[in-house]
């Protein structure tokens, strides 16, 4: 089974998806993110969805890009994951 970074990098070899990628650069990091610290604790989507009281379809919409998520279900998935939510804006260069 190939490892997420491998499977990213050989995507964004394909010049739409990675326009696409980087117009969705916040998103995805933020997913990354929540993915990576996740599986270093060792939880499951369930578990994770369990400690946050939704379900685990609502965790897998997250994580795959497919829901568009509230502030309040990105401060429950950081809560669950023991980190803090920071949100700023930045000034475009």
């Amino acid at each position: 089974m190939k490892k997420y970074k491998n499977v990213k990098m050989e995507l964004l070899r394909d010049f739409e998806v990675k326009k696409e990628y980087e117009n969705l650069g916040a998103e995805f990091l933020l997913i990354e993110e929540v993915i990576k610290r996740r599986n270093k604790k060792g939880i499951t989507q369930r578990d994770l969805a369990q400690k946050i009281g939704t379900k685990q379809s609502a965790i897998s919409r997250f994580e795959s890009g497919s829901y568009n998520p509230s502030i309040s279900f990105l401060k429950k998935l950081a809560d669950g994951l023991d980190a803090n939510l920071n949100i700023s804006l930045i000034t475009k260069k």
